[in-house]
């Protein structure tokens, strides 16, 4: 898709960035300690911290990514924002105060507060810079998606610009700089997100959105042998067919402009189509894409008000707006891929779906009809990873570092569910009111809220791109904050004993910065198109897989060994990533057939990776007891 950029956008945008480098400056003159850079001090109050902890935890994942699964999948979408919460559930109750008391500056603290063992600090510290990694793609990937619209800029330069002001952010003040970013990108997230979610409450479901809403045609077809012969009144001539997965689509040739449509009994209906032959694509619909046709599509095709067929509901509340889709027709857009000839074909075509089937799980994980052992197993995996993954990523532990006590710890995780859960709340009406009011861009999900928040006006989607792009700033600069940390702090400083003075040691955490920033931009550019929510949902199965284990098991079993801990660690992190780099969806990145992949459609590797971790820790731990001879007893 093809989008303009907005002078009203481009300098909202720019305030924006100014007042982020504003504070980064500000705070870098009173950085100066090791305790400042990496846990701002231990200063943050309670509730600054939670709404941080919101900043932090409501990434490009959940306002980019989940918007946009729901506004594809419908419920199966809010899955997530589901699951992402539920673990909040364990970071509350099992994680926040222990976490406060037992460690210093990074994860890696609490791990060996109890052993001072050089193989937790090791694989802990790889642990860390592997899980903010996996991190940080899909926030670069969302940057990235963000810049297109908001500044008409390609998708490589909104990494490298997210990349670069980030850096700076973090090799100036750390972690002070980075919460307050957090704090104020969180606030400004949840107000305009709910001023969204009014606008699209009282412009209620309409079947004729209007705005840049594509009218799609449908022509009568005439079929012969399960093939088009011709079109009825010769307008357009046949010119290719294609078979996909049981589903007929027809090339017709009009004026000299070739479009694609599926067959739908004897009706041929318009699709998205994208034709690739090497580097050059181009976007049909009877506009070519150089001419920078605006392309949205999704919308309502059937609307049930009260138990009558209308053309417009009006406003509607809360409850009543999800009731009354529930009771309509919505068409969503489905993808389908083949080869003609040389030339690689990508189609989007209307898929005509009760809203009964888009408030129930279903649509994108099978675990109802069409579903089989292996796609219930995934979706179980997928929520394995959800539920553990939170209390297990780095950059939100060492949020517990920054207030001053542990009562402050778990007051400020309470602030944080609450934010959180709001906003998820408001995911829902976001992805549904994408869906329909016309506005997706199919050739990236990632922009449905943004696109939605346009349909209401320049003004709004402009505010909205601008925190959009503001919440990847301070979701980077966490996971950059936390990876540094790794390597300054457990790496050079505890594992490979290079005792360093406060200031040598922000020093190594800035040049850390600049070395995972850069990374993180490399990547960002690879994983281009990918959606965000899916891309995160491997960083928490890593996280889960590696940190949670033992965290728990530390915790609560007092014949942990240090060597137990360490042996779980690594297996857990091997064997996610190793499933991942093998799994269907990566396959496709390397170009193969993702049926070819040898988990067949497992693409989360929780349900194999966690408990794969505990019982490396238990045996282990076992086998090692004389390990713990000597050592003081964790009091929990």
């Amino acid at each position: 898709m093809i989008y303009e950029a907005s002078p009203i956008a481009v300098t909202l945008f720019l305030v924006f960035v100014a007042v982020v480098l504003g504070l980064s400056f500000y705070f870098a003159r009173k950085t100066k300690s090791a305790a400042g850079y990496f846990a701002a001090g231990g200063t943050i109050h309670w509730a600054v911290n939670g709404i941080a902890f919101a900043g932090d935890y409501l990434s490009a994942a959940s306002f980019l990514g989940i918007c946009g699964m729901i506004a594809f999948y419908g419920y199966d979408g809010f899955l997530y924002s589901i699951g992402y919460l539920a673990g909040w559930i364990v970071a509350l109750f099992v994680v926040a105060e222990p976490m406060k008391r037992l460690g210093k500056f990074t994860f890696t603290d609490a791990l060996d507060s109890r052993f001072n063992s050089k193989h937790i600090q090791l694989l802990a510290a790889i642990s860390t810079l592997v899980v903010s990694i996996f991190y940080l793609i899909p926030q670069m990937v969302g940057a990235g998606a963000l810049v297109t619209p908001l500044l008409g800029l390609p998708h490589w330069a909104g990494v490298v610009m997210v990349g670069a002001i980030v850096i700076f952010i973090v090799a100036t003040a750390g972690m002070t700089s980075t919460t307050y970013v957090q704090f104020l990108k969180g606030g400004l997230l949840i107000v305009f997100s709910t001023i969204l979610a009014v606008y699209l409450f009282s412009h209620g479901l309409d079947l004729n959105p209007g705005g840049n809403y594509h009218k799609f045609k449908t022509v009568d077809a005439v079929v012969s042998g399960g093939a088009v012969s011709s079109v009825s009144g010769g307008e357009y001539k046949v010119t290719a067919q294609n078979d996909v997965k049981g589903r007929k689509f027809v090339q017709l040739e009009k004026d000299g402009v070739n479009t694609w449509w599926r067959l739908n009994g004897t009706k041929l209906e318009e699709a998205v189509s994208i034709t690739q032959k090497g580097e050059d694509a181009k976007l049909y619909n009877g506009e070519l894409k150089e001419k920078g046709k605006f392309f949205p599509v999704g919308h309502a095709s059937k609307i049930i008000v009260n138990g009558k067929e209308v053309d417009k509901s009006g406003p509607l509340g809360p409850f009543t707006f999800l009731s009354t889709i529930a009771k309509s027709e919505v068409v969503r857009f489905t993808k389908a891929t083949f080869k003609q000839g040389d030339t690689k074909v990508s189609l989007w075509y209307q898929n005509v779906t009760p809203g009964s089937r888009i408030m129930r799980p279903g649509l994108k994980f099978k675990i109802d009809e069409g579903s089989t052992w292996l796609s219930k197993l995934n979706f179980i995996s997928l929520m394995l990873a959800l539920f553990f993954g939170t209390a297990a990523l780095p950059h939100i532990l060492i949020r517990y570092y920054t207030v001053p006590s542990q009562k402050d710890a778990r007051k400020s995780t309470i602030v944080a569910i609450t934010a959180i859960g709001f906003f998820y709340i408001l995911t829902l009406y976001m992805g549904l009111g994408a869906m329909l009011n016309g506005v997706l861009d199919v050739e990236s999900s990632n922009m449905s809220a943004p696109l939605l928040a346009k349909f209401f006006g320049i003004g709004l989607f402009s505010i909205i791109s601008a925190i959009a792009f503001a919440t990847v700033l301070g979701t980077v600069s966490g996971l950059i904050v936390a990876a540094s940390g790794a390597v300054a702090h457990d790496l050079m400083d505890n594992y490979l004993g290079i005792k360093m003075t406060d200031g040598q040691k922000v020093k190594a955490g800035k040049l850390a910065a600049v070395v995972v920033g850069g990374l993180a931009i490399i990547l960002g550019i690879a994983f281009k198109g990918m959606n965000v929510s899916f891309l995160v949902g491997w960083a928490f199965a890593i996280a889960a897989s590696a940190n949670l284990p033992a965290i728990l098991m530390l915790l609560f079993w007092k014949k942990t060994t240090a060597k137990g801990i360490a042996a779980s660690i690594g297996v857990g992190m091997v064997s996610a990533l190793g499933i991942i780099l093998v799994s269907p969806s990566m396959y496709v990145r390397y170009g193969l057939d993702a049926a070819t992949s040898p988990l067949g459609g497992l693409n989360n590797p929780g349900i194999i990776s966690i408990p794969l971790s505990f019982i490396t820790l238990v045996v282990v731990s076992l086998m090692t007891q004389k390990d713990n001879i000597g050592l003081e007893e964790l009091d929990v």
